[in-house]
């Protein structure tokens, strides 16, 4: 890792904090323990190899530890000192949506940060003791990428690349980038719904509980400040 060179406690902390993917790192696991396998999900053009490897140089440096997590093998979290970081996160997210947001580009279209945002984001409690099934239909992707289910019971979430099979509850449908729009905070649901931009039908129950489902994240209360076009 590229150091400053110098022994004041701004570039210290920038060496950590600013290396490339570590803020990202940080950012997964502000939400608590997370596996190896869920970490490299969230950063998905990152190498197994450097995940791994700097993941090492952050325990060494006290800012995330290892955790047991009821598996074989055990989780990573944030240390009190990593725990001080997330501050810094969020105010890196509420700049990022009040002065980033445009059209998306086509290399920022990601289809696997869409749907594993939606897994590890999503609140499964919103439909009580019921098990629910969803199905989510990215209209404009070719056929081994269009649809998704989530299955949701026991209080998770669980993404299925195949339908788990019984009843599906809700389906979903809308483009790639009109879900990241939404996720994003860019279209509210409710005005996606209106303008025909998303389709949620099925059972009634399932219909009201989608919106705290969707359990978006507080940034998406951040209003642009920048001018937007093509997403509204």
């Amino acid at each position: 890792m590229k150091s400053y060179g110098q022994f004041c406690p701004v570039a210290k902390a920038a060496e950590l904090f600013c290396e490339r993917w570590n803020a990202l790192i940080i950012r997964d696991l502000a939400a608590g323990p997370r596996r190896f396998s869920d970490l490299k999900r969230g950063v998905p053009l990152m190498s197994p190899s450097l995940l791994s490897s700097r993941l090492k140089w952050l325990i060494e440096e006290g800012v995330v530890a290892r955790f047991d997590i009821g598996e074989k093998r055990p989780g990573y979290g944030l240390t009190e000192a990593g725990s001080e970081f997330v501050p810094m996160v969020e105010a890196l997210g509420v700049w990022g949506q009040r002065w980033t947001r445009r059209e998306l580009r086509e290399h920022e279209i990601d289809l696997g940060l869409l749907v594993w945002s939606l897994e590890s984001s999503t609140n499964p409690k919103a439909f009580g003791a019921r098990r629910c099934l969803i199905r989510l239909e990215l209209t404009d992707q070719m056929d081994a990428k269009k649809y998704w289910w989530f299955l949701n019971q026991k209080g998770r979430c669980e993404l299925c690349v195949e339908n788990p099979g019984g009843e599906v509850n809700l389906y979903l449908a809308c483009t790639l980038a009109d879900a990241i729009y939404i996720v994003r905070g860019d279209i509210s649901p409710t005005t996606a719904i209106d303008t025909q931009r998303l389709e949620v039908i099925g059972d009634a129950w399932a219909h009201r509980a989608f919106i705290k489902w969707l359990n978006l994240s507080p940034l998406t209360q951040v209003a642009s400040r920048r001018p937007m076009t093509g997403t509204q």
